[in-house]
């Protein structure tokens, strides 16, 4: 093999100094710039409208809900007013504070009175002159939800 000479290599130039422009801005391109901010604002417009009406109409829909609690409300309110109002009511709360009629004696129930026995007569479930059956609790139950087996 026979020895070549090489050759030197080169060293890259060093970047020149001068400043180098970018793309002029010419007025084909000022205008396209332009054009890109005023569509950048109407989004952005848009987009705010669109946040203020959706907030229009959630505010709506509450005050749809509370207006109907508030007919709800007033519904019961008047018909409150009208069981106020009748006569056979007003005497039944006179009654309470002892201002019935002169034929009538006031009594009212001990406060320390003992309760009920649970097979009081009147007692619910229970009929008038019916005897306790024998057997246990369950035939009991199933015996006032289905009936008699006899």
């Amino acid at each position: 093999m026979e020895a070549r000479p090489t050759e030197p290599i080169e060293a890259p130039s060093p970047p020149s100094r001068q400043r180098r422009s970018a793309r002029p801005l010419t007025l084909p391109r000022f205008a396209v710039l332009a054009a890109g901010l005023v569509v950048l604002w109407v989004v952005g417009s848009f987009a705010r409208q669109v946040g203020d009406a959706a907030t229009a109409a959630n505010q709506a829909d509450q005050m749809r809900a509370r207006n109907a609690a508030m007919e709800y409300d007033l519904t019961s309110l008047e018909s409150e007013l009208k069981l106020i109002q009748d006569p056979n009511f007003v005497a039944q709360m006179a009654r309470g504070y002892l201002l019935g009629s002169p034929r009538e004696i006031p009594f009212s129930i001990d406060p320390k009175a003992a309760p009920l026995p649970s097979d009081a007569p009147g007692s619910v479930g229970i009929s008038a002159g019916a005897q306790p059956g024998p057997g246990s609790p369950l035939e009991a139950w199933l015996r006032a939800l289905f009936g008699s087996s006899s």
